[in-house]
């Protein structure tokens, strides 16, 4: 599977929180050529199951979220400027004079207001009630095109940069979803040891909202989160980031159970797989935490990648990180979780 052109395409589509569609059905599709019973729930969870055909087989749930950041319409002022407010903890720093995308009645381009330096009386980040949208429109017009609660998309574009290393928007977490669908290809033909219920969760970045639902309906006995998380840049501490290339990043947390860490850990050991470990102290702010209370309570750990810049438009990952995860996902699938 080339892992650089799903991820194009997945992050082509929009599917900011809570209006997550066109992602959802472009991943289900995707996830139709190895599972079966996919499906897209009503609340924007992409599930589907890949059986194992072992009696007694314990189900280990694969998720990745399928929603990103951006923005939701609020309201529309006397001069057809629209208000916006958060659908994630986008990074409002960066956004005035992007160029952006108004998911109304039709695909409507906009631009996010600033005002020049020369008149600026203070500089500084701007918060979210500061931020106006400009489409050229007048507010009857802006009115009968565009609606209350209509998302928008910072627009970007697939960049391929040196190497292995891609800039694209949705990155977080759709390189999530192609870790999982990688793994799910590698897996093609080998005997499994769980069966598998693989889900793209909706509302992640709104309060890992989606696969509340999904785990309680699947009831797995084990789960692994797949997300992203920081990669290293100048300004960064290297104790609370990784460098693009290391590999995949294992997560060990009061939240995530020990015995599945470190059956990871060794397993990335003996296979020669890159990773780093992930210490997130008492919690993750992933999925990880959700599933891990879902029901009848579930074994958890997350799978990581570094990332720059997560929560803009310009997000880059190494192709190698997303290859690194899917390689150790499919290890202790095929490895029963080698007594986890």
């Amino acid at each position: 599977m080339d892992i650089k052109e799903q991820l194009k395409i997945l992050t082509r589509k929009t599917g900011v929180s809570g209006d997550e569609l066109p992602a959802s059905r472009k991943a289900a599709e995707l996830l139709e050529r190895y599972a079966e019973e996919v499906s897209v729930d009503a609340f924007g969870n992409v599930t589907g199951f890949v059986r194992s055909g072992v009696p007694g087989a314990k189900t280990l749930m694969l998720d990745a979220h399928i929603d990103r950041v951006g923005l939701i319409v609020t309201y529309i002022d006397e001069k057809g400027f629209l208000g916006v407010g958060c659908c994630g903890s986008i990074d409002v720093r960066t956004l005035p004079a992007q160029s952006v995308t108004v998911h109304g009645k039709r695909d409507i381009m906009g631009v996010v207001s600033t005002l020049p330096p020369h008149v600026q009386k203070e500089s500084g980040a701007p918060e979210i009630g500061d931020i106006f949208i400009d489409v050229g429109m007048t507010k009857e017009r802006a009115e009968r095109e565009i609606s209350l609660g209509d998302r928008v998309t910072v627009n970007s574009r697939f960049c391929e940069l040196c190497g292995d290393v891609i800039s694209a928007p949705a990155i977080d977490d759709r390189s999530g979803v192609c870790a999982i669908l990688a793994a799910l290809e590698q897996l093609k033909g080998k005997p499994l040891a769980y069966d598998l219920a693989v889900c793209f969760s909706a509302q992640e970045e709104t309060g890992t909202r989606g696969v509340k639902q999904a785990a309680f309906r699947i009831q797995p006995d084990e789960a692994i989160a797949v997300d992203v998380s920081f990669g290293r840049t100048p300004d960064s501490s290297p104790k609370d980031t990784a460098e693009l290339g290391s590999g995949v990043m294992i997560g060990f947390s009061a939240s995530l159970d020990k015995g599945m860490s470190n059956a990871l850990r060794t397993l990335a050991e003996k296979r020669g797989i890159p990773f780093t470990c992930e210490v997130m102290p008492s919690s993750t702010g992933t999925n990880a935490d959700s599933i891990g209370i879902s029901g009848k309570g579930v074994k958890c750990c997350t799978l990581s990648f570094p990332i720059r810049y997560m929560h803009t438009s310009v997000e880059i990952v190494d192709l190698r990180d997303i290859e690194a995860t899917a390689r150790l996902i499919c290890e202790y699938v095929t490895g029963g979780g080698e007594n986890a």
